[in-house]
């Protein structure tokens, strides 16, 4: 008998820290954390300023939202822009680049689908959930890019 599934993708530990704090917290302490995220979202690096936000817009999410992300020697590396009152975005984000910042891209990949409803689902965002997703998908699709280039200049070695 063959197993038509794929086998389950390991949570990268630095993801599975921020999943195992957040399920042992009450909603209050849940909110509480979120804004200590919050307020940790670097600004946007210099060599960034005065890029055409548009190119990088999560168009998904209500909040006007602009995702950078950067390869740094097989590294990943993302910035954002973000408004200062959006906290919930702020938090998701900067706990995020904590987790994955300076990892290789297979760390973002495997950041699970459900990430944002295990983080979240205890203060009623559902109806942010969609646009905070949005989010995490965007950083998975840079992450995608960057290891297919990568591939791509390994493979004229194997011919």
């Amino acid at each position: 008998m063959t197993d038509t599934q794929p086998a389950p993708r390991q949570i990268p530990p630095s993801i599975e820290k921020i999943l195992r704090r957040f399920a042992t917290l009450s909603p209050d302490m849940t909110r509480q954390a979120l804004v200590q995220y919050a307020n940790r979202l670097p600004p946007l690096p210099e060599h960034l300023r005065g890029v055409d936000l548009e190119q990088y817009r999560v168009h998904e999410c209500q909040t006007p939202v602009a995702i950078f992300p950067e390869v740094v020697d097989g590294k990943m590396y993302y910035h954002a822009e973000v408004p200062r009152e959006s906290a919930a975005i702020r938090a998701l984000l900067a706990m995020i680049f904590d987790a994955v910042n300076g990892q290789p891209p297979e760390t973002v990949i495997a950041i699970p689908p459900d990430f944002v409803r295990e983080v979240m689902g205890k203060i009623g965002l559902s109806a942010r959930e969609a646009g905070l997703t949005a989010m995490v998908e965007r950083l998975k699709r840079a992450a995608r890019i960057a290891v297919r280039e990568r591939d791509a200049v390994r493979e004229p070695d194997a011919a």
